[in-house]
């Protein structure tokens, strides 16, 4: 009984330690007034380079966005591309 007590004992303390191995805590956030062109296209799905560069060109003429939904005037950017990325989007 105490064989399989320590058995036990063993198996809990290996397995605690290695049961975050391997999983991610998913993508990070992007700041969307801070990020490059490169890392808009990276970070956002739907989004690539050349949507990207639209976003930092229309932030360089406007100004800072307020608010997620304000990407949806860049052209090439829908509420459904917003939509997609709000989890990702930081707006400071």
């Amino acid at each position: 009984m105490q064989r399989m007590a320590l058995r036990l004992f063993l198996a809990v303390c290996l397995f605690f330690p290695l049961a975050n191995v391997g999983l991610a805590d998913g993508p990070e956030p992007v700041n969307i007034n801070t990020a490059d062109a490169e890392t808009l296209a990276q970070m956002l799905s739907g989004v690539g380079v050349a949507r990207a560069e639209a976003i930092v060109e229309y932030r360089d003429a406007n100004g800072d966005f307020a608010t997620a939904d304000d990407l949806t005037a860049v052209s090439g950017i829908g509420p459904a591309t917003v939509d997609a990325n709000r989890q990702l989007i930081i707006v400071e």
